[in-house]
């Protein structure tokens, strides 16, 4: 007798406290404070939702769940860089000026 469970738990945000709160830790994008269930699958089902203690950080664009920066160390200080060399708004990586999307994260430019 075999027993398979397809199933997981996972955050999803139910209502936004405030829109662009801050930045997300991991691409940079614009992130939002929310309220957020834990939602119990089984085979792609919701089956249980209950509450998240408190209130996380949620990146749209790599749907990221985190605390808010007042409970994160401070980023660290980011270089000066050279006023003729483009970055990416997203990856903050050096890009040359002739391409009209971040090769490197594909964000537009």
């Amino acid at each position: 007798m075999f027993f398979f469970f397809v199933g997981g738990l996972e955050q999803q945000a139910r209502r936004v406290l405030k829109s662009g709160a801050g930045r997300c830790v991991a691409c940079g994008s614009r992130a939002d404070l929310v309220d957020y269930d834990k939602v119990l699958k089984v085979f792609f089902v919701p089956v249980w939702r209950w509450p998240g203690k408190a209130p996380l950080m949620h990146c749209g664009n790599c749907n990221l769940f985190f605390p808010p920066s007042a409970s994160l160390p401070p980023p660290p200080p980011r270089m000066k860089a050279e006023p003729h060399v483009l970055r990416c708004g997203s990856c903050d990586r050096a890009v040359d000026p002739e391409f009209s999307f971040c090769p490197f994260c594909g964000a537009a430019l």
